[in-house]
């Protein structure tokens, strides 16, 4: 029995020695990933960030499908996060992977984004024309009177501030909706005017 236990070590001896240099390098590759890890130290703090599941365009209204959270280092997370996004309509378009803030929606939050603006919905009576239109394009706005035909330059440099999806619950209702930036020595003759003749576009050079 004392000599099979004596076989046996001098068994184990020569096959520990037969490995001693992987064995080593693996015990020197240990020690290595323990002192990087400790040198290193946890992570930087992080916040959960909404970002687009996928590209979005802008009149979306958002569901749970196009919404994804990540987590994002908290010093590059952007203001302005809210967690209901669910509902809201997009004021533009987003690619996937973008963060997703308040400045995103159609809203009071569009408005303090351009302070410097004055900021309407306006209808156009052509609803194709609007199809053409994007987000952060530049328009001039002129009215069209419906009896004579006569128009007159309204605004120019308009901003496209959103493009609101087509309303489907109020079949009066005639073209289509946008929200402009309008220059605020400019928004009353356009206000006025929109109630009583059509708008027409065109691209601002």
């Amino acid at each position: 029995m004392l000599v099979s236990v004596r076989r046996r070590l001098r068994a184990l001896r020569r096959a520990i020695l037969a490995r001693r240099r992987p064995l080593a390098a693996l015990l020197v590759a240990l020690a290595v990933f323990l002192a990087l890890r400790t040198a290193v130290g946890p992570g930087p703090p992080t916040v959960e960030v909404p970002v687009a599941a996928r590209d979005l365009a802008a009149g979306s209204r958002l569901t749970a499908h196009d919404v994804s959270m990540t987590s994002w280092p908290t010093e590059l997370a952007p203001d302005g996060l809210t967690a209901s996004v669910a509902g809201q309509v997009l004021a533009a378009p987003l690619r996937a992977g973008e963060a997703i803030t308040d400045r995103r929606f159609i809203g009071s939050s569009l408005a303090a984004a351009h302070p410097d603006l004055t900021v309407l919905p306006l209808r156009l009576p052509d609803p194709a024309v609007v199809e053409l239109l994007r987000v952060g394009d530049r328009i001039d706005l002129s009215s069209v009177d419906p009896e004579t035909g006569e128009g007159a330059l309204l605004a120019t440099g308009v901003l496209v501030l959103a493009i609101p999806p087509p309303a489907t619950t109020d079949s009066t209702l005639t073209g289509r909706l946008i929200v402009a930036g309008i220059t605020p020595d400019r928004e009353e003759i356009v206000s006025a005017t929109a109630v009583r003749e059509f708008l027409t576009v065109s691209y601002s050079r």
